[in-house]
């Protein structure tokens, strides 16, 4: 099986602009910048979708989320910014965990939309699904 990219851009196989690293995560520019800034957490051991993580892993990534989007605040001054991860399909193209940190500005192009059904589904409904997700847990 061939090694993923992030792996390699772990290992500093290939090059990519580091904005911040430790011994457990390393953050970089996504080289497509949707945004200026647009920015990847990963985790420098191979774990290849939120569904692999471990509750330990989940906060090691995770910690330095809030130090990273502050700095890019401070940089870049967006009016806002979306937190993303992309699991499987249809979106995940690298299968090393990653979340996007995009910092949003006015008139930026960058789309998200999502169905609103409010009114559309039963309080039952709700019911029953938060029920099932619960019994998972």
């Amino acid at each position: 099986m061939m090694e993923c990219i992030f792996c390699k851009i772990i290992k500093k196989e290939i090059p990519a602009h580091i904005v911040y690293e430790d011994d457990d995560l390393i953050a970089i520019l996504d080289i497509s910048q949707s945004t200026r800034g647009h920015t990847l957490i990963l985790p420098k051991n191979h774990v290849a979708t939120l569904y692999d993580l471990t509750p330990p892993q989940a906060a090691t990534i995770f910690r330095q989320v809030p130090e990273i989007a502050r700095a890019i605040q401070a940089a870049f001054h967006p009016i806002g910014m979306n937190l993303l991860v992309n699991v499987n399909q249809p979106m995940q193209s690298v299968f090393h965990l990653h979340i996007h940190l995009i910092p949003r500005y006015p008139a930026d192009n960058v789309t998200m939309t999502f169905q609103n059904n409010m009114g559309k589904i039963s309080q039952d409904a709700l019911a029953d699904i938060a029920a099932k997700i619960r019994e998972q847990l």
